[in-house]
C-alpha cells in the first residue's frame, strides 16, 4: 500500500513539474517577444532623432545660406 502511495504522489509532483517548466517556456516566449518589440522601437526612435538632427542641420545651413 506504501507503495501504491509513494507511485501516485511521485506522478502527482511529476505532473507539478510539467506544468512549471510549460509555465516558464511560455513566459520566456512573452519575453522575448517583448525583448524583440522593444528593439523595434528602439530602431524607430534612432531613426526619427536622425531625421529630426538631418532636418535641423538643413534649417541650419539654410539660415547661414540667408545671412551670407
Amino acid at each position: 500500500m506504501t507503495r501504491f502511495m509513494f507511485i501516485i504522489a511521485a506522478a502527482a509532483l511529476a505532473g507539478c513539474g510539467i506544468e512549471t517548466a510549460s509555465t516558464a517556456a511560455t513566459a520566456a516566449a512573452l519575453k522575448k517577444q517583448e525583448v524583440e518589440q522593444a528593439k523595434k522601437t528602439l530602431e524607430q526612435t534612432q531613426q526619427k532623432i536622425g531625421q529630426a538632427m538631418e532636418q535641423v542641420q538643413q534649417s541650419q545651413e539654410s539660415r547661414e545660406a540667408a545671412e551670407k
